[in-house]
């Protein structure tokens, strides 16, 4: 019930903000839409928060961790020790999300959803709905009340995030074994053939990827998820990660604020959030294409585009805090820059360009 009256809360854009930024933007001293996705960030920020704000503000990329039962078939790209060992690394801001968030003023608040054993240590936020998933090879990774149970912690945490002052979060994970949930999840949604999206996850070697490869055809024959049960297809072939991920986004959706995406596993947990509420896409914003293969049709799937291609495919929502910068440079953009007429200068030159 929660989840559904959360999803309730979700409301449009406000429309009348996006028309007078748009104005305002197109009266800059500057060619009309030159400055291409800044401009449209900005209108879609307008339309989130009712006006271009100075700065996105104080932010937050939610990390959430857990382990998958998967890795029993000895496809994981590291030991699943690593998902704990990171968890408390996020905390102490050394790993990649953490450098990437320290250079940006961004903060990293972890939660654990399901790893394998409790890590007990200043800073995790204990929000386990099991310990680890089944192995999706062979039976499902989770009843469907546990999915609901990480899609609610996932929204929770980031209307905490919001109530505590957040003006916008990154959702990030840390799971050994997730591209091989987050391919399952991603065919069973569009019907896509799942060898062509399967990748190398954390480094993979050809041998191993083709043993992936197999792995996630037994996991879609044995589920046999109906794409249009959304929850299903979670607790039949997905991660309490990437639950909680898509709970993230519906949460920032309904406390208006917007998410940005990080790479593959993130755009798969956007794409059940929308699945389970298109509303929620207005106040998702994508920050890279991943390297892995799917990434780019779930980002098809989604609707969304990617500013970035930096060929990253660490996850740990490593991709949101170079996002971040640039829906800072946008706001700089909408405040910093003079109008045609405080700068002196006759639009009509413009016109002139049309002939």
């Amino acid at each position: 019930m929660e989840i559904q009256n959360t999803i309730l809360r979700i409301a449009p854009l406000d429309e009348a903000a996006m028309a007078a930024a748009q104005a305002r933007l197109d009266a800059l001293v500057k060619p009309p839409g030159s400055l291409g996705d800044l401009e449209r960030y900005a209108v879609r920020l307008a339309g989130i928060y009712g006006q271009v704000p100075q700065a996105t503000g104080r932010r937050a990329i939610l990390v959430f961790s857990a382990d998958n039962g998967v890795c029993a078939e000895g496809i994981g790209s590291a030991p699943q020790s690593v998902t704990a060992a990171q968890t408390v690394n996020f905390v102490r801001g050394v790993t990649g999300v953490g450098a990437l968030a320290g250079a940006t003023n961004t903060e990293v608040w972890v939660a654990d959803v399901g790893m394998l054993a409790p890590v007990r240590y200043p800073g995790v936020r204990n929000l386990r709905v099991r310990a680890g998933t089944g192995n999706i090879r062979v039976e499902d990774a989770m009843t469907r009340q546990e999915a609901k149970t990480a899609v609610l912690a996932g929204m929770r945490l980031a209307r905490e995030a919001a109530a505590a002052g957040v003006r916008a979060i990154g959702v990030g994970e840390m799971g050994i074994g997730n591209t091989t949930t987050s391919t399952a999840v991603l065919s069973a949604l569009t019907g896509e053939d799942s060898d062509r999206l399967t990748g190398m996850g954390g480094g993979l070697g050809e041998r191993l990827q083709a043993v992936k490869r197999a792995v996630i055809r037994d996991a879609l024959a044995r589920a046999q998820a109906d794409a249009s049960d959304v929850m299903g297809v979670l607790s039949k072939l997905g991660g309490l990660d990437i639950c909680a991920m898509a709970g993230a986004y519906l949460g920032a959706a309904s406390a208006r604020i917007p998410a940005v995406i990080d790479g593959y596993i993130g755009c798969v947990a956007a794409l059940a959030a929308v699945r389970l509420a298109p509303e929620a896409k207005a106040y998702l914003f994508a920050s890279h294409v991943s390297e892995e293969p799917g990434a780019a049709l779930a980002l098809e799937a989604l609707g969304l585009e990617a500013p970035l291609r930096l060929r990253l495919r660490l996850g740990e929502g490593s991709g949101c805090p170079l996002l971040f910068s640039l829906l800072d440079a946008a706001c700089a953009v909408y405040h910093k820059m003079a109008t045609f007429e405080e700068a002196r200068i006759d639009p009509g030159y413009l016109e002139k360009l049309k002939r």
